[in-house]
This record gives structure tokens, sequence and C-alpha cells, in this order.
């Protein structure tokens, strides 16, 4: 027996923290088999997934702005945001990404139809020669290895981008499903090179290598989704500070796609920057060209009209006078033209009321006054050289303009075409096939180690925490009840409760513990308890051991007989009653019939004498059967005959113990404890929750019944429950030596 005092209480902190290492340490195996799971899980996720390869490439980037002789010390105290950070945001831009989704047609999404999980993997393992096929394993179709299908149009109704399609290859050709396969849903077939317009849709198919049968999952994108699918999957960064080279990546699973994504972002990111760079010649060359036409049609007409009016007028020259104020007319015209060029540069650039544009408008402005001079000069001459001047005037002018916007013409086409821009590729696109970044193998394994190891040990917790039976005898005491003895589970117990479960209805194949192997741990606990009982029963009013428990499947009736066979063998009279007229089954145990038990006598059906049965197992050892059940047991223990019945047998024996049903289930063993001298509980080990055992001793004493004490039974040893070293409930199997 255990003393009731409490025991001394250590530091809380230190309390929890062993509980919680005695919990980790006993869901050891379940923390170890979680983790083994979701480690297995982990290599598996790993080994079926598609490989991730990027490609990477350089791009320089020159800085076009000079400073200042001997001013660049200062310059870098001023220096501003690299240039670089601008020019990865134009490589990012719609613009030139735009033009690579056109030029690869990245709007269009084909993916052949793989089996669930694990076909994508084992289809990029396939290694075959071009046009092979892999071996269809689970249906014709899913795609196994060496599936191709290029489609260089597809053209779907306007709302209908993004919206999935399958495709069938078939014998002839291929077929295009809406959503799914089904006569329903088809919207249009042809053959490969053949292009098909119907319904909307219009396709054109010139690579397609498939079994027939095998499906490829087809999308058309808006251009605005595939470009920002794009952007998402490419990085650019400065390699750096202020170096201008820009490292530019994109991954993919097709490393072959990565590479070409990438030389065609390059491309188009330096001609986007010479065509940049060479827009202001491009639009004064727009000009001229614009401009050239009508300046040479004017030529023309001019010529015509000089020619006109020296053929009517017989005048062939111009005086001396008239040739010196010509000359300076057309020089003034040239001037005047040349700064009509500028006019449009000069007002898209600067507003009416900047210095550069002012200064230009002034010198305008003056060229005019001086031609108007000029005019009043040619008009003091005589009428015939007056017009005389005046045509030569518009045919030397135009002509002069005319040459001059020519020879512009071919200025700015040199320039333009001599126009390098400020960047080039370094290093054009390259992947390392042997170095996939996705996925990285070890790393989902070490992940997945760590995850399971985590999920284990929150199991752990959570089990522990929602666990609320009872594992220290401590609590037990707590609450005013000494525990007697704490019996260990019993695996030999266990194989006979399964054999017994498995043959129902047959006692002969069904033992009792303490016969079948009485060195059994439990069995040497129960000859503890004997010993404890030996001493706490003295001061008894009776002989009579009643033994109940909180709820069903504590153990009552393996305690029961185990105990009054463990007494038997000691040399006492032993009676052990049945009292459980609903499911006592302690005549299978024995090997005894049901007919004649407790029920029949008190209803009068039997006699004593015919109820009680000796046993073959134990000397000593008398056993009386529930009996036949009853309509009403607590009504039976209630009369007078179970009265006379205990106050028969009672000095007959020199113990008698009582089986009773669970006092929380019925009121039986309340009935029976009033005619005991001493009451022991059996709970069991982290099934019943110490509210519960509080209850049960809270009922029996509501009834006038004192629980002299509690067997804790089925305990295993657990370190959260006793801490280190705290086995104070175990007995340790003590064998002599062999002969």
């Amino acid at each position: 027996m255990t003393d009731n005092t409490a025991p001394q209480q250590l530091d809380n902190d230190e309390i929890d923290l062993m509980a919680l290492l005695g919990t980790l340490w006993d869901g050891r195996w379940l923390i170890a088999g979680i983790t083994v799971l979701i480690t297995a899980l982990g290599v598996f996720y790993a080994l079926i997934q598609v490989p991730v390869y990027q490609a990477n490439a350089l791009i320089q980037i020159e800085d076009n702005k000079g400073s200042l002789p001997g001013m660049e010390g200062v310059s870098d105290l001023f220096a501003s945001e690299s240039s670089a950070t601008t020019e990865i945001e134009i490589i990012k831009s719609r613009r030139v990404l735009g033009n690579v989704v056109d030029s690869l047609q990245l709007d269009i999404h084909v993916s052949p139809n793989y089996f669930p999980v694990i076909g994508e993997a084992m289809a990029q393992r396939f290694q075959g020669a071009s046009g092979e096929l892999a071996e269809s394993l689970l249906g014709d179709h899913y795609a196994w290895g060496g599936e191709s299908l290029t489609i260089s149009r597809l053209s779907v109704p306007e709302g209908a981008e993004g919206r999935p399609l399958v495709l069938e290859a078939t014998e002839s050709g291929w077929a295009l499903y809406e959503y799914e396969v089904a006569p329903g849903n088809l919207l249009l077939e042809g053959g490969v090179n053949e292009p098909e317009d119907a319904n909307g849709y219009g396709v054109m198919v010139t690579e397609l290598i498939a079994r027939p049968g095998t499906w490829f999952h087809v999308k058309k994108l808006r251009r605005f989704s595939a470009i920002v699918d794009l952007q998402a999957r490419m990085s650019a960064s400065e390699r750096g500070k202020s170096s201008g080279i820009v490292a530019i990546s994109y991954e993919h699973k097709n490393y072959r796609l990565a590479e070409r994504i990438l030389d065609e972002v390059g491309k188009h990111y330096v001609r986007q920057n010479v065509e940049r760079s060479s827009a202001e010649a491009s639009k004064s060359l727009e000009f001229l060209r614009q401009k050239l036409p009508e300046v040479k049609q004017e030529l023309e007409e001019a010529e015509r009209k000089l020619n006109e009016y020296q053929v009517d007028a017989v005048t062939i020259d111009i005086t001396a006078e008239g040739e010196a104020i010509l000359d300076q007319v057309v020089d003034l015209e040239r001037r005047i033209s040349e700064l009509e060029i500028q006019r449009a540069e000069i007002e898209q650039r600067f507003r009416d009321s900047h210095p550069r544009y002012r200064a230009w408008a002034s010198q305008m402005q003056e060229l005019k006054d001086r031609r108007a001079e000029l005019d009043q000069r040619i008009g003091n001459l005589p009428e015939t050289q007056q017009k005389l001047v005046r045509l030569r005037r518009d045919v030397e002018v135009g002509n002069e303009i005319y040459l001059q916007m020519l020879s512009n013409i071919q200025q700015l086409d040199i320039a333009r075409a001599g126009t390098v821009g400020n960047v080039r590729v370094l290093d054009e696109a390259a992947v390392n096939i042997n170095a996939p970044v996705r996925p990285k193998r070890s790393l989902i394994v070490a992940v997945a180690f760590l995850l399971g190891s985590m999920i284990g040990v929150g199991v752990v917790l959570v089990r522990a925490a929602f666990n609320r039976g009872v594992e220290n005898p401590d609590d037990i005491e707590r609450i005013g009840l000494p525990v007697y003895a704490g019996i260990p589970y019993s695996k030999t117990q266990h194989d006979l409760l399964d054999r017994k479960k498995r043959k129902k209805g047959t006692p002969n194949l069904v033992n009792l513990l303490a016969i079948e192997n009485p060195a059994d741990l439990a069995i040497e606990s129960l000859r503890s308890l004997r010993t404890s009982l030996h001493f706490g029963m003295m001061d008894a009013k009776n002989n009579i051991l009643m033994i109940s428990g909180p709820s069903p499947g504590v153990g009552k009736t393996f305690v029961s007989t185990n105990l009054a066979a463990i007494m038997a063998l000691a040399d006492q009279k032993v009676l052990l009653i049945d009292a459980d007229m609903r499911k006592g089954f302690s005549h299978e145990i024995f090997k005894v019939s049901n007919e004649n038990g407790l029920s029949d006598v008190l209803s009068g059906q039997c006699s004593l004498s015919d109820a009680i049965h000796c046993s073959d197992m134990a000397g000593m050892l008398s056993f009386m059967p529930r009996g036949s059940v009853p309509p009403n047991p607590s009504e039976l223990l209630m009369s007078k005959r179970f009265e006379e019945l205990l106050e028969k047998v009672a000095p007959e024996y020199d113990l008698v113990i009582i089986d009773t049903p669970p006092i929380l289930a019925v009121t039986d063993a309340a009935v029976v404890g009033r005619h005991a001298g001493t009451t022991m509980l059996v709970t069991r080990f982290g099934l019943n929750p110490i509210k519960e055992i509080e209850l049960t001793k809270r009922r029996f004493e509501q009834n006038d019944i004192s629980v002299k004490g509690v067997i804790l039974n089925g305990v295993v040893k657990k370190a959260s429950a006793y801490g280190y070293g705290g086995y104070g409930y175990y007995n340790y199997e003590y064998k002599a030596d062999k002969a």
C-alpha cells in the first residue's frame, strides 16, 4: 500500500520539461514511423519531379555620357542610379517581350496528356531516337515519351482565349475537341501541314509525332497573359555595382526552348536599343522623304515657267545687277530652307519660351527681313528683268533645296545604318543540362525528414494532450484514495483475451493467468496486493471484498479472478461471486456452466449449493457464476435473499470476493457495497480521467460506502508518467536459478 501523503512538489519548470521529454520518449516509435513515412513520400516526390533548367545570358550596357575632363572624381560624388536599372526594366518590358512572344508563338501552349503523378517524369526519362515513341503502359490516351506537337497557327473566337482544348492524334491526322474528347465537342479536324478553319477556330499543325489516340492539351493564351507569364519566369539583375553587365536568366523544363527564348530576348532588346538610338535620324529621314517629291515637283514647275517666259519674251539673260541680287536671294532661300527643316525637331524638343527655340525664331525672322529687302530691290529693276529674276530665283532655289535634301537623306541613311546602340550581347544563352535548378532533391528529402519529425512530435503531443487518463498514482492519491497496487500490463493476458474473443463460447480454450503463467509480473503484483489486503482488512466489519470500477474495460474481472486464485493457492478458502448479472464472463475463465448462478439463486430457481462450483484450477477456490441474465439485476441484489446469501457464505469462507459492474454505469455496486466490509476500486492506466475517479469516489460516499483503495491496472512503463527513476509501481522479475 502506498502512502496517502501527497509527494513533495518539484519545480514546475523541471516537471514540465521532464514530462515533455518523457512523452516524446514514450512516443518515439510513432515519431519514427511518421518520420520514415513522410521522408519516403519526400523521396518519391523528389524522384517524380521533372527537372527545370535555367538558361543564362550576359548583356553589356555602355555608358555613353562622358564627364568633363578632370571632373571624374567630382562626378563620382554625385553619381546617380546605374543606367542598368533602367535597361533591366526595358528588357522586361512588354515591348521587348511581346516581340519574343510573337516570334516564338509563346501564346500557344501545348502539353502532352501525361499519366497522373508519374507520367511526366517517366516521359522525360525516355531516351529514344528521333521519332521513336515509348511503349504505352496504362492507356492509349497518355503520352509516355517521344511525343511531339508543333502548332504554327492557332486562332480561337473572341472570349475563348485561355479555354482548354484537347487535340487527339488520329490515323489520318488530328482532331480538335473542346474541353474533352467527345463526339459532341469536336471543333475541327485535319492533317499535318494542312490549315483548317471552322467554327471560329483555325489550326495549322506543322509537326505531330504520336500514336493514334494520344491526347494533347492545347490552349490559346491572350498575348498579354503570355507576356506576363514570360516576365514571371525571367529574371534580370546587374552583376556588381555600376558594372553595366546585366545577367538575364529563364527557367523552363525544356532547356532548348529556354535557350531560344533568351536568345530572342537579347536580339529584340539590342534591336530596340539601336532603333531608339537612331530614332532622331529616322524621324528626320522620314520627314525629308515626304517633302522631297513636293520640292522636286516645285522645281520642275519653276523650270517650265522659266523656259516658257524666255521663249515668249525672247529674253536669254539678265543684267549683272540682277545676277548679283539673284545670288543673294538664292543664298537666303537656301538658308531659310535649312531652318524650315530644323523646325520640326526644335518644336518637338523645346517650347516657345526656350532659348534655343527663340534663337531659331530670331534667326528665321532676320533672314526673312533680308529677303524682303532683296524683293524690294528686285522691284526697282525693269519689268522684264524683274520677272526673269524671280523665275530664275525659283529655279535655282528649288534646285539648291532639292540637292541639299538629297545630300541630307544620304547622310541620314549612312548615320542610321551605322548606329550600333550602347548595348551588346556578351554571352549567348546557354544551359548546363547536368545541373538543373529544380528540384533540389537532397533539400526536398531533408525538408521531408524535418517535416515528418515535426508532425510526429506534434501527433505525440496532441495525443498526450487529449489523453486525460491517469498515468501517475500520485494523481489518484491527491484526491484521498490510496493506491494499493499497480498491476503491469500483461502480454500473456492480452493473448488470452484475443483467444477468448476469437473462440467465444468455447471455454476450453480459455485459461486463468495465475494458472497459465504464475511468474507473470501482473500476478506478482497481485501477490503484493494480497499481502496489502491481509493487513488492510483486519479492521473490516466482515470478510467480504467488493471489487468495482468507474467504467467498463478497466479489468475488474481480471483482478477478481486472479486475486481469488492466488488467495486460494495460499491455502485460503475463497468464494468468488460474479455479481455482474448483465455481462459477467467469469464462468468462461473457470470452465463452468452458466446455467445455475447468482441470478438463479436470488430468483429461487436453484439452491445455493447448486450454484457454487469448486474450481479444479485452484484447490480451495469456489466460484458462483452470474447465472442467466435477469430483467431486474438491481432489484435482485436489493432483495432479502441476497443479504441472507452473504450472511450464509461469509462464515464458511476465509474471503468472499464479489465482482460487480461499474458504478458509473449501473447502481449494482452501490447495493452490493453496503454489505461488503471492504471496497476496492479498479482503474485503468491511461483510460480513466482523474475527474472520473473522483466522481466514482463521490458516488460511493453518497451511498455511505467507503472506498478502501485503488488498484491501478494495465500499467505501462512510460517515462512521461513517472519521470526518471520513478518506476515504483513496477515489480521486477525474480526467477530461481535453473538446476
